[in-house]
């Protein structure tokens, strides 16, 4: 019987193999959103429910299906985030970040939602979003797209694409409802399961099936676009005329409608056919209606999030993927005093060189299975520590990765000589 515990069904590791790629994500996307003048902000993984019940809306496949919620011992209902735009808004809220200021933040971190697994999709995944506060034109969203377009830039992404699409104010979205709604009932015994569902609840949602069965009912289905008002409708011009000014190519996608209930007027994606069927990597849009359902005084918002795990899947087809960086040097020693006196070495070497990247032998074992593991560290330089080394205070010093002498050098020159053979081989 095998007894092992796994990994959750649709949940990874994240191994030390794969983190310089993830660590190239976060770094770079922390860099860009700051010479932005977006500021982090962290929230907790696990809200009360009823924040996604009001946010996202009751009648979506994340609230009816896909959150991961339980009752904790106060009876309390509780659920793992399934997205993190609530929880910026609820913290926002909550510490007053969102009076009577312009904000820009940025966040990354984990969210969960019970969906079937596949590539670039997981149970666990890993997003990246910008939220913006009190800004109300379509130039925050074009900053936005800027913003994404600039990344996928830095990290030398191809084949992304953006789709945009208006959803106008809650007034001319609510007269669309009724002739969608009227458009749907006349073809009904054609609708699948969930759309029959969403008709008199939010029919909006229907727009954004997936199912390959309705594509042609949905598009043959009045546009929203096409039923603006006036002010939607500028906006909207307002946007794309900022857009082809700055020279941005996009679509214009009259179906993009996002899964989430708070959206308005502007949404976005950035899409890609490398990634399969799924091929959304960075979705948003305007949310202006939503600081007021979670409570607070009427606000204008705009944000996005995008998926770690499929821009990492894209990094690495494109060979755009950091790779691991081996360590510089390797310490060993032999000799019963000279491991207290090679640790005493390392820590000064580390106080003159603080991002000197070594490691430093532990555990024993001969000198020759000593010198194996420096070889297989990927180190450039081993650091050879005895006992004639330490009467002498010298140490000897061996290149790895080229056909150089061994040379043996006083201790205290070896943090200069140490500092510009690094200098001279990363050149």
């Amino acid at each position: 019987m095998n007894d092992q515990i796994q990994v959750i069904r649709g949940m990874h590791d994240i191994l030390p193999v794969d983190m310089p790629v993830w660590n190239q994500l976060e770094d770079s996307y922390r860099r860009l959103a700051e010479s932005y003048g977006y500021q982090q902000i962290r929230t907790p993984i696990v809200e009360k429910t009823a924040l996604f019940q009001r946010s996202i809306g009751e009648v979506t496949d994340i609230v009816e299906k896909e959150m991961y919620s339980f009752s904790d011992r106060n009876g309390d209902s509780l659920s793992l985030r399934p997205e993190n735009t609530a929880g910026v808004v609820r913290a926002g809220l909550e510490n007053g970040l969102l009076n009577d200021a312009q904000l820009r933040l940025w966040y990354w971190g984990p969210m969960f939602r019970h969906e079937r697994p596949q590539k670039g999709r997981y149970r666990q995944f890993y997003q990246l979003g910008a939220e913006t506060f009190g800004m109300a034109g379509a130039d925050i969203e074009a900053e936005l797209i800027f913003l994404a377009e600039r990344f996928w830039n830095r990290l030398g992404l191809q084949g992304i694409e953006l789709q945009i699409n208006s959803l106008g104010s809650s007034e001319c979205r609510n007269k669309f409802r009724q002739k969608l709604v009227t458009y749907f009932r006349d073809c009904y015994q054609s609708l699948d399961e969930d759309s029959a569902r969403r008709l008199e609840t939010n029919p909006l949602r229907i727009l954004d099936s997936k199912n390959p069965e309705m594509q042609s009912l949905i598009d043959a289905a009045p546009r929203l676009i096409d039923n603006l008002d006036q002010q939607s409708s500028e906006h909207f011009s307002q946007l794309t005329e900022i857009l082809d000014y700055a020279g941005v190519s996009y679509e214009l996608n009259p179906r993009l409608v996002r899964g989430l209930d708070y959206y308005c007027h502007t949404v976005f994606e950035w899409v890609t056919n490398t990634l399969g069927a799924q091929g959304t990597v960075c979705g948003g849009g305007r949310y202006d209606g939503l600081v007021e359902q979670l409570g607070g005084r009427a606000n204008t918002a705009a944000g996005f999030s995008m998926g770690c795990e499929r821009i990492i899947a894209m990094l690495i087809d494109q060979d755009q993927a950091h790779a691991a960086k081996s360590c510089d040097v390797y310490l060993l020693s032999r000799g019963e005093q000279s491991a207290r006196v090679a640790q005493k070495l390392s820590e000064s070497l580390r106080d003159f060189m603080p991002n000197l990247s070594m490691l430093v032998h532990s555990g024993g074992g001969s000198f020759k299975s000593q010198m194996r593991k420096a070889d297989k560290s990927g180190a450039r330089i081993a650091l050879i520590l005895g006992e004639s080394e330490i009467e002498a205070q010298t140490v000897s010093v061996k290149f790895l990765r080229e056909e150089t002498e061994q040379i043996e050098i006083a201790q205290v020159d070896l943090p200069d000589r140490l500092l510009a053979w690094i200098e001279q081989s990363n050149i």
